[in-house]
């Protein structure tokens, strides 16, 4: 049996389904079983990253894990699930943990996990995202609303990867051999920039959305009714830098493709997937 944590989020959500699609048995955590609206033909167990013990249950009889990555309890969970006989482990990490800009916390947060992972001695392989395509879905309150985007450095280019596409790698590293030691680096197909990405949005929805500039300091205090003032400057800092007005453009990777055999999504695809979202 597989064991997926934070099985209700983004990517876990995909894991699941895509194990069940395989054929493979698979135990689902989430903090709220009642609220998971997880795939038929999954276990779901009630259990907190945050509360290692509370993991024992449910890494009973498991041979392969998902990770989600949680610093604060990552070595408990790896040790618990050593001691239950886990033999494989796959974690969501984050292309970040190559940036080693001493302000970029996301990335230091996941090296920290990374670290973890590797000091456990599990057979382990490293799925390394950049930036979610879903992450838009943060901006579809306002354009429900209002059909606006408010948003600092509309010219600020990334190359997103539909959540589907990082479960699909993560769920070949599980199933299959030879994935073993590697550190997958996922892109989108596209650069695109978020004037772009929000037009995009436009035509899936089929409607008119307006671009306005924030200033970072307007973002800054956006973001802080959802994030921690570490998080929102260390972001507001990272954005800056991909901003400049030379940067290096993101490198499109092929790694998806590798993996899977089949190329990524594109963020058109995703937008229309998404579009009820932002109506």
């Amino acid at each position: 049996m597989i064991l997926v944590t934070g099985a209700t989020g983004n990517v876990g959500r995909n894991v699941v389904a895509q194990l069940l699609a395989a054929g493979r048995r698979v135990r689902a955590v989430t903090r709220n079983p009642d609220a998971a609206r997880l795939p038929r033909g999954a276990e779901v167990f009630g259990a907190d990253l945050a509360e290692p013990d509370s993991l024992d249950g449910a890494l009973r009889g498991i041979e392969r894990l998902f990770l989600f990555p949680r610093p604060e309890t990552a070595e408990q969970v790896l040790a618990l699930a050593r001691r239950r006989g886990v033999r494989r482990v796959v974690l969501l990490s984050a292309s970040a943990v190559l940036d080693h800009d001493e302000r970029n916390l996301i990335g230091a947060m996941h090296r920290e996990v990374e670290d973890a992972v590797t000091a456990s001695g599990l057979a382990a392989t490293f799925v390394r995202p950049g930036g979610f395509a879903a992450n838009a879905l943060g901006w579809a309150p306002s354009i429900r609303a209002e059909g606006v985007v408010r948003a600092p450095y509309p010219e600020l280019a990334s190359a997103p990867v539909h959540e589907r596409d990082i479960a699909a790698v993560a769920t070949a590293a599980l199933l299959e051999d030879g994935h073993e030691g590697a550190a997958y680096q996922l892109t989108g197909p596209h650069t695109l920039t978020q004037l772009e990405q929000v037009a995009s949005i436009g035509v899936a929805a089929g409607r008119d959305i307006r671009f306005e500039e924030q200033t970072p300091q307007q973002a800054r205090a956006q973001l802080l009714r959802a994030m921690p003032a570490p998080v929102v400057d260390s972001l507001l800092h990272i954005w800056a830098r991909l901003a400049d007005p030379e940067p290096e453009p993101e490198k499109i990777l092929p790694t998806v493709e590798q993996v899977t055999g089949r190329p990524p999504s594109t963020f058109a695809q995703w937008a229309h997937e998404h579009s009820e979202a932002f109506r």
